[in-house]
């Protein structure tokens, strides 16, 4: 369900007040996706991109190739719903929505969009057509985004793509003027969204986690995912395919999952030679694909998910073993994970027996995910709290910050450190699994995800160590400082107070309106004390 939360004025039609002012023709539109492009398979040219809306958005040539990824060469007749990831090309220019870029600050890391990628989410038709020379119609409908709201865009194609197969470009073009009036894409609320003459009713919300065939594991994979090690799913259909990647980088939130994921990855992919190269080791990075081909070229990856078709509710999965990678050898083997991985953490039979259970009840999918999402949450948060404590007391004390000094540096993270505060404070205050978690650690901080996830908190409180010095500049008497001093100095005074002023707003530091306000009108109260000249300049230069 929708989460609570106090939504900001709104116009007439839904969007917010003050930032509608601000807003363009096809804005909105991107703030939501890219573009809609339309992917077609002829028998003289093979696939090929028949068309890309609206006209003015732009595809490079390796990013058009990659759309060759929403045709699937799989036997799926009839209709097949997938999502892909792919790098966006170098020097693209950010999007003019920047004030819808301020949402992604306070969202859950599934829901924040990584600038450096696009997703396409695609409806791929595959039907038997006599009056066509290959026999079949095939065509998939794309939608570009940056943002990762999977179940959204889903929704959005199952109501728009089979009608699109019936009719033109003519639909697309009203399809994208909808979208064009649609509100901002804030998660956690209850969007009303118009789109060919219906009202939809949605919210940005998280992918299901579809682990039903691998669920004996979930725990194993859970530490695969937490470490960054390289992770290849091999599953019978795109969908498959997407889906259990999507919900293996959504098993650790609300860690970030900080490495390369391809939910359908192909051999169109730009980083396939750099991906699937046996000159250096698998990267750091998971993978769903459906090729056979795959099967051989990466099975010197470590650990390989096999998943098989998904079974009828009801159906209970046979106890999947872990098995040896030598095993592997077509992407028709047996269902399992293949790995010599020892986890570090003792099985916890509790969650398997509860999964396995609601499979027996036939329990709705819906509602599985949602006991294994409860599950990962208080695992990770266990996990990931001991850490959250020690950060926290790198943080100078507020007493250390002068306003007539530079803002003091963070302690540095010491391993050592952080390994002894684990023994009264460790994850055995709120789990009760056993197992090594001192070995866990250790691996976990050699990881990406813990680089990333340190430098975001280091950044955080970097952001806050600055803040608190504004506040402390704006509690001191600054004229009566600047009247004690010379004109030089209250010049450089106030030089420094405007990029403070910048830096507050560039970095949209965790300030108070207020303390903004105080620190202008210092700025402007000591301007009036200085000679006339020096006045024009001050307050020409700047915002004052």
């Amino acid at each position: 369900g929708a989460e609570g939360r106090t939504a900001p004025p709104r116009g007439d039609d839904g969007c917010d007040a003050e930032p509608c002012l601000a807003l363009l023709p096809w804005d909105r539109f991107s703030a939501w996706l890219h573009c809609v492009c339309v992917v077609g398979f002829d028998l003289e040219l093979g696939q090929a991109v028949e068309v890309i809306y609206p006209p003015h958005s732009k595809l490079t040539d390796k990013e058009c190739n990659l759309l060759f990824i929403s045709s699937p060469y799989v036997g799926c007749l009839g209709d097949t719903q997938f999502c892909f990831r792919f790098r966006r090309s170098p020097g693209r220019k950010v999007s003019l929505c920047c004030f819808l870029d301020q949402l992604d600050r306070d969202l859950p890391v599934y829901l924040k969009k990584d600038p450096a990628y696009y997703y396409g989410y695609v409806y791929f038709r595959q039907v038997r057509d006599k009056s066509l020379k290959r026999g079949y119609f095939q065509k998939s409908l794309v939608l570009i985004s940056k943002l990762p709201y999977v179940h959204l865009f889903r929704t959005v194609l199952k109501q728009i793509a089979p009608e699109y197969f019936e009719k033109s470009e003519a639909f697309l073009e009203a399809v994208c003027s909808d979208v064009d009036r649609w509100p901002p894409p804030i998660p956690g609320e209850i969007l009303h969204l118009p789109i060919m003459g219906i009202i939809m009713k949605v919210i940005c919300t998280h992918c299901i986690l579809c682990f039903c065939p691998v669920f004996f594991h979930i725990q194993m994979l859970w530490e695969l995912v937490l470490l960054g090690e390289p992770l290849v799913v091999m599953a019978p259909s795109p969908s498959e395919s997407s889906e259990t990647v999507l919900a293996l980088v959504s098993c650790i939130s609300p860690l970030k999952y900080c490495s390369d994921f391809r939910p359908y990855f192909t051999i169109h992919d730009s980083e396939f030679k750099e991906y699937t190269t046996r000159t250096q080791a698998p990267p750091s990075v998971i993978l769903g694909v459906t090729n056979p081909f795959f099967a051989k070229t990466l099975q010197h990856w470590p650990h390989i998910i096999r998943i098989g078709d998904i079974k009828l509710p009801g159906d209970i999965p046979k106890q999947v073993k872990v098995k040896k990678l030598k095993n592997l050898k077509t992407l028709d083997s047996k269902p399992g994970v293949y790995t010599s991985y020892k986890p570090y953490l003792n099985k916890d039979e509790e969650i398997v027996k509860q999964l396995q259970k609601g499979v027996q009840q036939k329990r709705p999918t819906e509602a599985q995910s949602v006991i294994l999402r409860r599950y990962f949450l208080e695992l990770t948060e266990s996990f990931i709290i001991p850490l959250e404590r020690y950060v926290a007391s790198l943080m100078p004390l507020q007493k250390c910050i002068s306003p007539w000094k530079s803002p003091p540096q963070l302690r540095h993270f010491s391993q050592d450190e952080f390994m002894k505060t684990l023994e009264k404070a460790g994850p055995q205050l709120t789990s009760g699994l056993k197992g090594d978690w001192i070995g866990l650690y250790r691996h976990f901080l050699k990881s990406p995800n813990f680089d990333g996830w340190f430098r975001s908190r280091q950044k955080e409180m970097t952001q806050k160590l600055e803040a608190l010095h504004l506040e402390a500049l704006c509690n001191e008497n600054l004229v009566f400082w600047s009247q004690k001093h010379t004109e030089v100095e209250a010049v450089d005074l106030v030089l420094k107070l405007k990029n403070k002023l910048l830096q507050a707003d560039r970095e949209r530091l965790p300030v108070k309106t207020d303390t903004l306000k105080k620190l202008q009108a210092h700025i402007h109260d000591i301007i009036l004390a200085l000679p006339d000249d020096l006045q024009d300049i001050l307050l020409k230069t700047g915002t004052t």
